[in-house]
């Protein structure tokens, strides 16, 4: 498996927020947690990316254990790649700059050719010198898409990516997120609370209710 998460558990402030929570992911495979507000959705993305550290458990992705009760790696130095619910993009920095931010350690050429890439594979490619203000929340989220995908992460996560769009605007992103995930073979997982969204964009759906996993779903297409 290239994700395995074992007996995750995590408190706060004393209070169960995940309970001994397992899943696996195969490479290349899209998996929805859905769960209503509480649920601890984001919680799971916040341990996953290193954000915070459970109290139990492990996570090992790509055969790199993450966490474990001997270890535990940084966020900073986790291949993780995330696309947050209000997309987080800097307002002072124009498309392009936003999608390079993650590629600092590159060389001037290949940040370049990445970033070129990136705007390619978003169809963003004539919007490089504009700044977010100027964009429409689509092109704002596939930016903000672009600038995760940018360092080639192991992993993508994705909380509540379609919140902020209104409904017409919403079908069509969840299929242009799907067949980037897809065609870029990211390993993914998108958090939300919307079962259509689940349905449009995963693979299988994770049930998380009240800090446990309580049922899985393949989705069939």
């Amino acid at each position: 498996m290239y994700v395995k998460v074992e007996a995750l558990s995590f408190a706060y402030h004393q209070t169960p927020v995940l309970k001994d929570i397992n899943f696996s992911m195969s490479e290349g495979e899209v998996v929805a947690i859905l769960g209503s507000s509480g649920s601890g959705k984001s919680t799971l993305l916040r341990l996953l990316s290193g954000l915070e550290m459970p109290d139990q458990g492990c996570i090992i992705i790509n055969e790199h254990t993450l966490c474990s009760n001997r270890v535990f790696v940084a966020a900073e130095k986790r291949e993780v790649g995330m696309v947050f619910q209000d997309y987080a993009l800097f307002p002072h920095m124009s498309v392009a700059r936003n999608i390079g931010f993650g590629l600092t350690k590159w060389s001037k050429e290949t940040r370049q050719a990445r970033i070129d890439e990136m705007l390619m594979l978003v169809d963003l490619l004539d919007f490089g010198k504009r700044y977010p203000h100027e964009l429409s929340g689509g092109q704002q989220q596939r930016v903000a898409l672009a600038r995760a995908l940018a360092p080639k992460p192991d992993i993508l996560l994705l909380d509540e990516p379609f919140s902020n769009l209104d409904a017409e605007l919403r079908e069509k992103i969840r299929f242009e997120l799907r067949e980037i995930m897809k065609h870029t073979h990211m390993t993914s997982i998108v958090v939300t609370h919307d079962y259509d969204d689940a349905v449009s964009i995963a693979d299988r759906i994770v049930y998380l209710e009240g800090g446990r996993i309580v049922r899985e779903k393949k989705v069939e297409r």
